[in-house]
């Protein structure tokens, strides 16, 4: 029998080291190629100074380019068996030209998070107005909408989500996968009486670490030091910019490091995570990272969103700034409740987070959709609808911009 094949197609090359969202797509392509597929990542990025090697991982690379009707070429030899693309913006650039080139390939869209959501969020706290219909339905929601309804499967990593999709968007349960981000206990724990200080981590492009990071300097440090006075904060994460390098401050105890080259070394020595988020949306890898290596945390409702465990957490959920600073100081001089913590977020890694939990259930409902691929699609109207030529907007701004460019 041939092999099938994979086409995963990245807005950027995956960055295991920066992001939880390159942890994500590595996990989503080891899960395929464990079932046999052959794996090929694209993408029409630059930047692969961070990046995963794809050779090391035994996936083939293949970059590409938008508005180019060369990947056109290319993808109907390939003639991949499924197609993943890693956002919604990646299938408006390269969703047609797949459904026309590869008419038979299952497309799914990972979500990674629900963009819109997050960037409602963003602006409800810009703005300081509740969060309502008005702010959720943009012109990005529409566009991310969309382009769920075009694919055949849309994979989501909160459970928050998944449920959040179907009762306030009625969006059907039959195009929707839950899959989270998969995380078990590190084989070695530090112990208590080795960690020292508070970190902080995450990159510095997504903009609700950097609105954390002003949070913590403003309103959560202040507070903690003035309980802790010599206490410090380790602040790491990618492509930190020099608005982030000003807040660098020894006096106080407020460390900027830059990049940490593993997350989970530097959580692992850490006594406790703080992560003041107050938007965002999907799974926050930070929090689940302290998890693995037996780091409490301290964050807000929206940190712990779509994590919990019959309502336990590794440490506490605050949204109140001196609540916040108050729990970071009782964890941190408690060892009875410390360890408590440590011991939730080994409960919430196994039943949330269990590679094999969850990885049986997606390939027995992925798999037969590709048996009956045709009873599937008839189900999704609305994809067929959106599919359709007089409907299919994103193609023709294309194809005008290869007409311009003289491809």
């Amino acid at each position: 029998m041939e092999q099938k094949k994979l086409l995963f197609i990245g807005l950027v090359w995956p960055e295991p080291k920066s992001s939880a969202a390159g942890t994500r797509s590595l996990q989503l392509l080891d899960l395929f190629q464990a079932q046999g597929y052959t794996v090929t990542v694209a993408s029409a990025a630059q930047n692969l100074e961070f990046s995963a090697s794809m050779a090391d991982l035994g996936y083939a690379f293949q970059p590409i380019a938008v508005n180019d009707p060369a990947f056109d070429r290319w993808i109907t030899d390939y003639c991949p068996d499924v197609v993943i693309f890693d956002r919604f913006i990646t299938e408006e650039q390269f969703g047609w030209r797949v459904r026309e080139c590869c008419p038979n390939a299952m497309t799914l869209l990972d979500t990674i998070d629900v963009h819109f959501l997050r960037l409602a969020r963003q602006e409800s706290v810009k703005k300081e107005q509740p969060l309502d219909r008005t702010l959720l339905l943009s012109d990005t929601a529409k566009r991310e909408l969309a382009s769920y309804y075009r694919c055949d499967w849309v994979l989501v990593i909160s459970q928050f989500e998944y449920d959040w999709l179907q009762k306030e968007w009625q969006f059907p349960a039959t195009q929707l996968l839950y899959l989270p981000l998969f995380g078990e206990k590190s084989p070695a724990i530090v112990p208590l009486e080795r960690r020292a200080d508070f970190v902080f981590i995450g990159n510095f492009i997504h903009e609700p670490n950097w609105d954390a990071v002003k949070i913590l300097k403003q309103e959560v440090w202040p507070r903690i030091r003035k309980q802790l006075p010599k206490a410090q904060l380790q602040i790491y994460g990618a492509y930190a910019t020099d608005k982030v390098n000003q807040l660098h401050n020894p006096a106080q105890g407020f460390f900027i490091k830059g990049r940490a080259d593993d997350a989970l070394q530097v959580l692992s020595e850490a006594k406790l995570l703080l992560a003041p988020l107050r938007f965002g949306a999907g799974i926050k890898g930070k929090l689940m990272e302290a998890m693995q290596v037996g780091t409490p945390s301290i964050t807000t409702t929206i940190g712990a969103e779509g994590m919990q465990f019959e309502n336990l957490w590794n440490g506490a959920i605050a949204n109140d700034w001196d609540d916040f600073a108050n729990q970071a100081v009782r964890f941190y001089n408690n060892p009875i409740d410390w360890e408590q913590a440590q011991h939730n977020g080994f409960e919430i890694l196994l039943h949330q987070f269990s590679r094999e939990k969850f990885q049986v259930e997606f390939w027995n409902t992925f798999s037969e959709s590709l048996i009956n691929s045709k009873s599937h699609r008839e189900r999704n109207v609305i994809g067929q609808l959106l599919n359709h030529h007089s409907l299919q907007s994103t193609k023709y701004m294309a194809k005008w911009i290869e007409a311009k460019n003289g491809k």
